[in-house]
């Protein structure tokens, strides 16, 4: 359902029918119902009585908020990264950023989104800072991950990135692996909104 609301699928003030969603996804009324509550606590959704859910507008500062929340956060786990990370594990992600790539390169979306997120996760492990990264986990639900493969230009631009992070992470140097990282997770901002506003999806 996240995916759709920033694809456009579920445009703002459109509903999403509990039994309908239910059967088009072979599943039982239960988990799908979970996830409604969560998308509405979130943010994405509301409950109307008797006629329940509604999709609501995504706005401009939405996106920065949450791409401003992440690029501080995320530079601080960067930045810790630095200080702590093994060559085993410095190695590990620079396998995850090589299969990446060849991901991006076959336009395999999926595995991208996928990719991508182990990338992050993979950091965010090395900063041995557990708290900090159960709160990146959840800006990050907020976050239309999905939608960032489909951005013209962005998968170049952002292995660029990934391979500045991991020569600071290379040279164990916090604050050139906070300033990469912060600015990775900030410049996401415009090209997302740009592409969603070319979409529908942004207000």
């Amino acid at each position: 359902v996240r995916k759709r609301v920033f694809d456009g699928t579920y445009a703002a003030g459109s509903y999403v029918r509990l039994d309908q969603l239910a059967a088009e996804l072979g599943i039982s009324v239960t988990p799908v119902r979970e996830a409604l509550f969560e998308l509405r606590a979130e943010g994405l959704l509301a409950q109307q009585l008797h006629r329940g859910f509604v999709v609501l507008p995504v706005t401009r500062r939405d996106i920065t908020d949450v791409s401003d929340v992440q690029a501080h956060i995320g530079g601080e786990l960067a930045a810790r990264a630095a200080t702590n990370i093994t060559d085993e594990q410095l190695r590990e992600l620079k396998r995850i950023q090589s299969e990446l790539e060849e991901a991006y390169a076959v336009d395999d979306e999926d595995r991208a989104v996928r990719l991508n997120h182990e990338f992050h996760r993979a950091i965010n492990v090395a900063a041995d800072s557990p708290k900090l990264a159960q709160l990146m986990s959840q800006i990050t639900r907020y976050a239309p991950e999905s939608v960032f493969p489909t951005i013209a230009g962005w998968p170049n631009k952002s292995n660029k990135q990934h391979r500045r992070l991991l020569v600071a992470l290379g040279k164990r140097d916090e604050d050139l692996a906070r300033t990469a990282m912060s600015e990775h997770l900030a410049e996401g901002a415009g090209p997302l909104i740009d592409h969603l506003e070319q979409r529908g999806v942004v207000t």
